[in-house]
């Protein structure tokens, strides 16, 4: 693990440098054709990718699907050069590079006296999202998951808790959420990966039964608290946009009703720019069991 910890730091400096010293054009010419070096070699999440596609867009052909697949590589790895490009950066910086679509609905739920969580997805720029949150509105805490990398984990934190964005640890970490909330902190949550039956309810994903996270819902149902979905993605003016989605009054709405409702604009922002999705997960594994097992290690 301290061999593959050292090999991951080195890699990301040389990154580093050089993201900081080669202009956009190149470095949107070098972001492309290492994503399509690796998406040539890496056959193992080609195969999920295109299974994902199969199941979400059944019309699309294997050439669409195909060229969807490739999009998919070549925006994260300009979305992985955003990521650190944004270490170190100011809120203005921040703020130039996004543009909030429905920016009087998000301002609403802020002006409401009520809680808020941010509920989104692997979706988009996603660690701009926040960032770009917070320059603009404030105190935020968002939960996630440690890297297996402690090192890589550790740089990642230092972006990630930028502008008082304070970082709670997915596991255990319910009583830090439920004090930030208290604090009238915003709460985010990543809700769309797979997840066992205990941690999440069936719902219909495009047509497919899921286990769908229900973490966001049960905090928002315990403290009375407005869901509101958010989701980053690129615009055609070279801007990252974010698109809030009406907010639910956990008070008022079941469990079931608030756990459907993110699913469902999920699917919509899926459905908008697909080639912005991590279709690299398992999405669809409690849909069935056996449907990834051909997928080579």
């Amino acid at each position: 693990m301290k061999n593959k910890d050292n090999l991951y730091l080195m890699i990301y400096y040389i990154l580093k440098f050089i993201v900081f010293i080669f202009p956009n054009f190149i470095l949107d010419f070098f972001a492309k054709n290492i994503a399509f070096i690796v998406f040539c070699f890496n056959k193992k999440h080609r195969r999920i990718i295109d299974i994902n596609l199969k199941i979400c867009f059944p019309q699309k052909s294997s050439k669409e699907r195909k060229k969807i697949a490739l999009k998919i590589y070549q925006n994260f790895a300009k979305f992985g050069i955003d990521c650190i490009k944004n270490q170190n950066t100011n809120k203005e910086k921040i703020l130039k590079k996004v543009v909030f679509d429905d920016e009087e609905i998000l301002c609403n739920a802020l002006n409401s006296n009520k809680a808020l969580i941010l509920t989104t997805a692997h979706y988009g720029n996603w660690e701009l999202c926040s960032l770009a949150f917070s320059a603009k509105f404030g105190a935020m805490s968002i939960v996630g998951r440690k890297l297996d990398s402690e090192k890589m984990d550790k740089i990642l934190a230092q972006n990630r808790t930028q502008f008082d964005i304070e970082l709670i640890d997915k596991k255990g970490g319910i009583k830090k959420m439920f004090q930030a909330l208290k604090e009238k902190r915003t709460l985010g949550i990543l809700t769309d990966q797979d997840c066992s039956d205990n941690e999440g309810i069936k719902i219909d994903f495009f047509d497919k039964k899921v286990n769908f996270l229900i973490g966001a819902s049960l905090i928002a149902k315990k403290t009375k608290a407005l869901l509101l979905p958010a989701f980053i993605y690129q615009g055609n003016d070279n801007k990252y946009h974010i698109k809030c989605f009406k907010a639910l009054d956990g008070s008022i709405k079941s469990l079931e009703e608030l756990t459907s409702y993110q699913a469902k604009c999920c699917e919509e922002m899926i459905k908008f720019k697909p080639d912005e999705y991590f279709f690299f997960h398992k999405r669809f594994r409690s849909f069935d069991k056996d449907l990834y097992l051909k997928v080579q290690k």
